[in-house]
C-alpha cells in the first residue's frame, strides 16, 4: 500500500528531477520573452483516456510561478473524452513555456497507465479478482505509477523488493528448493509470496505452507486445476501472457489475483496539448 507522505515527497523529487533535467542551467528560448509578461493556457485531450497526474503537473508550473493559477474541468481517475479540455491556467509567461513539456509528460505518461489499468478491471466486473500491478515500472517513476494503477481501479503490489517477499525460481534453486525458501521466511514479518510454474510444485508450495501463491504462465486448464488442487488453502495469483482477450477467462478461473506488468511497461503516452490563449 502506497504511504501518502512518502508519495508527496517522491512526487516533488520527481519534479524537481525532471525540471533540472530539462532546464539545466536555462531555457535559452524562453528568455526571449519580457520576464514579466504573464500568460493563460488551455490543455485539450485528444483520445479517450482516464485522467491522472494533476498533481505532479501543478507541480511543475508551481516550481517556477507560485502564483500559477489553475481550473480543471476533469476530475482524477475521470474518464476523459477525445478534444476535451481538461483545464485552464495561468502565470508567467516563461514559467508557462519552460515547465510546459515536463508537466505534459507527467500527464500524459500517468494517464496512460491509469487508462491501460482502467481496461483491464472493466474486464473483471461482476468478479472478485483483482487486477495488480508489478515491479515492471518506469525507472525513477515507481510509486506516481503505482498511484496511477489505483487510480485506474487497480491494486498494488509490493512497493519493491523492501516490503514485500517474493520467491522467484532462481531464489528456490539457490535456497535448495521450495521448502527451503519457505522455511526461510518463518520469521518475515512482510507478505511472503512464492512462484511456481508447474501443478507439481504448486503442490509442494502448499505442503511447505505457502498462503500467496504465484502461478507463471499457467494456462486455463492448468488454472483451473489449480484452483481446484488448492481448494481455498492459499491465494492464487495468476501471471504471463495476460492481455485483454483472455484476461476475462483466466479471471473466471477462480484465481484471486491477476498481475499484469503491461499495465506500467506497455504504454502509450496520451495525446495532450497545451495552447497558449
Amino acid at each position: 500500500m502506497i504511504d501518502n507522505a512518502q508519495l508527496a515527497i517522491t512526487l516533488h523529487q520527481n519534479v524537481a528531477t525532471a525540471m533540472q533535467e530539462d532546464i539545466s542551467t536555462g531555457d535559452l528560448t524562453s528568455q526571449l520573452i519580457p520576464a514579466d509578461r504573464q500568460g493563460s493556457a488551455h490543455i485539450l485531450c485528444r483520445e479517450p483516456a482516464v485522467l491522472c497526474g494533476k498533481a505532479w503537473f501543478e507541480a511543475c508550473f508551481r516550481l517556477l510561478d507560485p502564483n500559477f493559477n489553475i481550473v480543471w474541468h476533469a476530475e482524477e481517475g475521470e474518464s476523459i473524452s477525445a478534444d476535451q479540455q481538461l483545464c485552464e491556467f495561468s502565470g508567467n509567461a516563461r514559467a508557462l513555456l519552460t515547465a510546459e513539456r515536463t508537466a505534459i509528460n507527467f500527464l500524459q505518461t500517468l494517464s496512460a497507465t491509469a487508462t491501460a489499468t482502467r481496461r483491464f478491471t472493466q474486464l473483471t466486473q461482476g468478479l472478485s479478482t483483482l487486477v495488480m500491478d508489478t515491479r515492471k515500472t518506469i525507472p525513477g517513476l515507481r510509486l506516481a505509477q503505482k498511484y496511477a494503477v489505483m487510480t485506474g481501479g487497480g491494486s498494488n503490489q509490493r512497493i519493491g523488493l523492501f516490503d514485500g517477499i517474493l520467491i522467484k525460481e532462481n531464489h528456490i534453486s539457490a535456497a535448495g528448493g521450495i521448502a527451503a525458501a519457505l522455511a526461510a521466511t518463518q520469521n518475515a514479518t512482510v507478505p511472503v509470496q512464492i512462484e511456481v510454474e508447474t501443478l507439481h510444485e504448486l503442490e509442494s508450495a502448499l505442503e511447505a505452507g505457502a498462503v500467496l501463491i504465484l502461478l507463471d504462465n499457467f494456462d486455463l486448464e492448468q488454472l483451473r486445476a489449480a484452483v481446484k488442487l488448492t481448494h481455498g488453502r492459499a491465494i492464487l495469483e495468476a501471471s504471463g501472457g495476460i492481455n485483454l482477450s483472455n484476461l476475462r477467462a483466466i479471471a473466471e478461473t477462480g484465481v484471486q489475483r491477476i498481475s499484469i506488468g503491461s499495465i506500467t511497461k506497455h504504454i502509450q503516452a496520451v495525446d495532450l496539448s497545451m495552447r497558449m490563449d
